[in-house]
């Protein structure tokens, strides 16, 4: 059962205005230690904050809050599974949120789809509850980090 759905598409260069303005307190506020890692050993750095940021706010979307109610940005980090798809990793409000929406007896899935084309980033994200019989992943709060 789709729990909750959001998108967003980010301009690629209005984040690297933000990012040539403000440097480490936006990338601090905004983004976790591993996202930081992960963009930071990237050539193209700029696109996967771009990337990330829109995935923050498509999450957002889908929890029904958005970035408010204790939810904030980086209560919301992404990762990969195993197999390298990413999901979202889920901390502080926005996991409480997660909790308040799953269904008793049920696990939430976040399946995300991140992608940059020219100057836009754009982000898909899909909260599902998924019984354990179902073969639910459990990803309450998240994926493996990168």
């Amino acid at each position: 059962m789709i729990l909750g759905i959001g998108s967003d598409i980010t301009d690629v260069r209005r984040i690297a205005k933000v990012i040539e303005r403000h440097g480490d307190r936006f990338l601090d506020r905004i983004f976790t230690p591993v996202e930081r890692a992960r963009a930071e050993r990237r050539r193209n750095k700029v696109e996967t904050y771009a990337k990330r940021f829109a995935a923050k706010e498509a999450c957002a979307k889908a929890l029904g809050t958005g970035i408010r109610s204790g939810v904030w940005w980086r209560d919301m980090g992404v990762v990969n599974r195993p197999g390298g798809q990413p999901t979202m990793q889920l901390t502080g409000g926005a996991h409480r949120r997660l909790q308040a929406i799953t269904p008793p007896g049920h696990e939430a899935r976040i399946d995300l789809t991140i992608s940059d084309e020219g100057p836009m980033a754009v982000a898909y994200v899909i909260i599902s509850s998924v019984s354990p019989a179902e073969g639910g992943s459990g990803n309450l709060s998240g994926g493996r980090p990168e």
